[in-house]
C-alpha cells in the first residue's frame, strides 16, 4: 500500500512539474527559448553598465556576472513560486486530496529544470570568452545540489508562512532584493570580503553557493567553509520547513 502511494505521489509530482512548465510559458511565442535569451540579454546589460562603472576589462567578467545571475534567478523564482504554491492551487486542494507538500516541491523542481536548461547559455558564453572547463568543473554538481536543497528549505518555510500571512509575498520581494545585493552578482566579491563588511556576504548562504559554483567554473578549488555553511543552513531550513509544513497543513484549507 505504501509502495502504491509512493508511486502515485511520484506520478502526481511529475504531472505538477509538467503543469508548472506549461503554465510558465503559456501564451509565450519564444517559450523555453526565453530561458536562454533572458539571462544572455541581462548579462550583456549588466556587463556594459557595471563593467564600465567599475572599470572591469577582464574578458571573463561576463561569465562572472552570468553565473551569479543564473543561480540567484533560480533561487528567486523557485522560492517565490513555492511561497504562492498553496494559494495558487487552492481550487484543487479544496476538491481533491493530494499531499500538500507536493505543491511547493513541484514549484522548486520545475524551476530547477528550467534553470538547468539555462546553464547551456553559461557553457556557450564561457567557451566563447575563453573560460574553458577544468577538472574542478566536477564541483558544479555539489554546488547545484546544495542550491536545490537551500531553495527547497526556504520554499517550504515560505509556503507555510504564505498561507497565513499574505503580505509575505511583498516582504519576500524586498528580502530578495537585499539577498541579491549581498550575492556579489555584478561586482567582485573580493572588494567587499576584504573590508569590515565582509561578514555580510559570508552570512548569506546563497552567496556561499554562488562562490563555490564560480570556483568550479573558473578552475579553482571551492571554499569548503562556504560549502559546509551553505549545506548546514540548507539542511536546517529543510528540517524547519518540513516540521512547520506538517504541523500546519491541516489548517491550510481554512485559510486559502
Amino acid at each position: 500500500m505504501n509502495k502504491d502511494r509512493l508511486l502515485q505521489n511520484r506520478f502526481i509530482l511529475s504531472e505538477l512539474v509538467k503543469k508548472g512548465i506549461r503554465l510558465k510559458y503559456r501564451r509565450s511565442y519564444l517559450g523555453i527559448l526565453w530561458s536562454l535569451l533572458e539571462p544572455l540579454l541581462t548579462m550583456i546589460v549588466l556587463t556594459i553598465v557595471f563593467g564600465t562603472l567599475m572599470g572591469e576589462h577582464d574578458k571573463s567578467f561576463p561569465v562572472y556576472i552570468l553565473s551569479g545571475r543564473l543561480l540567484y534567478g533560480f533561487f528567486s523564482q523557485s522560492t517565490t513560486a513555492a511561497l504562492k504554491s498553496i494559494r495558487a492551487n487552492s481550487s484543487i486542494i479544496k476538491k481533491v486530496y493530494v499531499p500538500k507538500m507536493l505543491y511547493p516541491l513541484s514549484s522548486i523542481l520545475f524551476n530547477f529544470i528550467i534553470f538547468m536548461i539555462s546553464l547551456i547559455v553559461l557553457a556557450l558564453v564561457s567557451v566563447v570568452l575563453g573560460v574553458y572547463p577544468t577538472i574542478y568543473l566536477i564541483q558544479v554538481v555539489v554546488s547545484l545540489i546544495v542550491l536545490l536543497l537551500l531553495s527547497l528549505g526556504c520554499g517550504l518555510i515560505l509556503s507555510t508562512i504564505g498561507v497565513f500571512f499574505r503580505d509575505m509575498e511583498y516582504l519576500w520581494t524586498v528580502a530578495l532584493m537585499l539577498i541579491m545585493y549581498t550575492c556579489a552578482i555584478f561586482y567582485r566579491a573580493n572588494r567587499l570580503l576584504t573590508s569590515k563588511w565582509g561578514f555580510v556576504l559570508k552570512a548569506n548562504p546563497l552567496f556561499c553557493v554562488i562562490q563555490t559554483f564560480r570556483s568550479a567554473i573558473f578552475g579553482e578549488m571551492m571554499n569548503m567553509k562556504y560549502l559546509l555553511y551553505a549545506l548546514g543552513f540548507s539542511i536546517i531550513s529543510i528540517i524547519i520547513g518540513v516540521v512547520a509544513f506538517k504541523k500546519n497543513e491541516d489548517k491550510f484549507i481554512l485559510e486559502i
